[in-house]
């Protein structure tokens, strides 16, 4: 049995301290996330014109959208920035000879790093859409990458090749949703660029664009390329994710993330289309956000647990 099998394999408390530790950060980026795009629905990116102060002062001013931009910064700050830290410190003292935690948790702390960089250039150069883009990115890299490393923590190192659950139809699962969750990555960069080019506004109902399928219209275009990335991505999605929740032969948490994240995927088509028959309403698009990267960092979930073994009945550890 290799070492990362040992120590992973570890179920009392010195290492439940660990996995508490992966989950708080798991939870306090995917806040961090939606609170990033609820500064970007609202239109509140600039509403500190100044990084790492606002207004020049410690505190923002009572206006709206200072507020939502300094509690998006002061949760990066005083809550993400730390328990990553903390968490990446305590990987590299008591689990550096375990790959699949220190990579993952080593990485999640550059990516924090480059999160903060380009969060401060976003706003010093007045939100250019690339740097946006990129802003977009890396936060939801961040969270596919602490998924990876609290998935890990509670259930061992991945594994190459076919698990025991892995029949008929479901043999060329982790193949399937790995193409699907890119699918979905892209497709949350592809409303990002929607986002950018202002072109949100410019299709006026739903499914279709002011009555067209194919606008001609630069920003119509754009926007109707999104929703056509979205059905193409999607039904592969839901093909994949439908393999993981039919069937009894896949472990439980495989079964309940797959058809949450369907469930997810399925709202998220919803609230968008909500959004434009509300008249883009900022709660409809911020939960039209929300949705997309919980289907992101539910899918993300399902990739890792395609690639690890399910706990031996008798010690509750992975199978080395």
């Amino acid at each position: 049995m290799a070492l990362a099998d040992q120590t992973l394999a570890r179920s009392g408390r010195n290492h439940a301290w660990f996995q508490g530790l992966a989950l708080a950060s798991l939870v306090s980026v995917f806040g961090l996330v939606i609170l990033g795009g609820v500064v970007r629905v609202t239109g509140s990116g600039l509403g500190c014109p100044d990084w790492p102060l606002c207004h020049g002062g410690i505190l923002p001013p009572l206006e709206s959208k200072a507020i939502i931009e300094f509690s998006h910064r002061f949760v990066a700050s005083i809550l993400v920035g730390p328990l990553i830290i903390v968490t990446c410190l305590s990987a590299w003292i008591f689990y550096r000879h375990e790959k699949w935690l220190l990579a993952p948790a080593t990485l999640a702390l550059a990516l924090l790093v480059g999160q903060a960089l380009l969060g401060g250039a976003t706003v010093l150069n007045e939100l250019p859409g690339s740097i946006v883009m990129a802003h977009l990115a890396l936060g939801q890299t961040l969270l596919g990458c602490i998924t990876l490393m609290t998935i890990v923590a509670f259930r061992g190192p991945l594994h190459r090749g076919a698990q025991s659950w892995m029949v008929g139809r479901l043999e060329n699962f982790p193949v399937l949703i790995s193409i699907a969750a890119v699918g979905v990555f892209l497709l949350l960069l592809s409303g990002s660029y929607v986002t950018i080019t202002g072109s949100t506004g410019a299709c006026l109902d739903w499914p279709l664009c002011n009555g067209e399928a194919f606008p001609v219209h630069k920003l119509q275009a754009i926007h109707m390329a999104h929703r056509y990335v979205a059905l193409l991505a999607g039904l592969f999605v839901l093909y994949s994710l439908h393999l993981g929740f039919r069937g009894r032969t896949q472990p439980l948490a495989v079964r309940v993330l797959s058809l949450s994240a369907a469930l997810l995927f399925a709202a998220q088509v919803m609230a968008g289309a909500g959004a434009i028959w509300s008249n883009f309403s900022q709660e409809l698009r911020a939960l039209h956000l929300a949705l997309a990267t919980g289907v992101w960092g539910t899918i993300a979930a399902v990739v890792v647990l395609s690639f690890t073994r399910e706990p031996s009945p008798d010690t509750g550890a992975p199978n080395g």
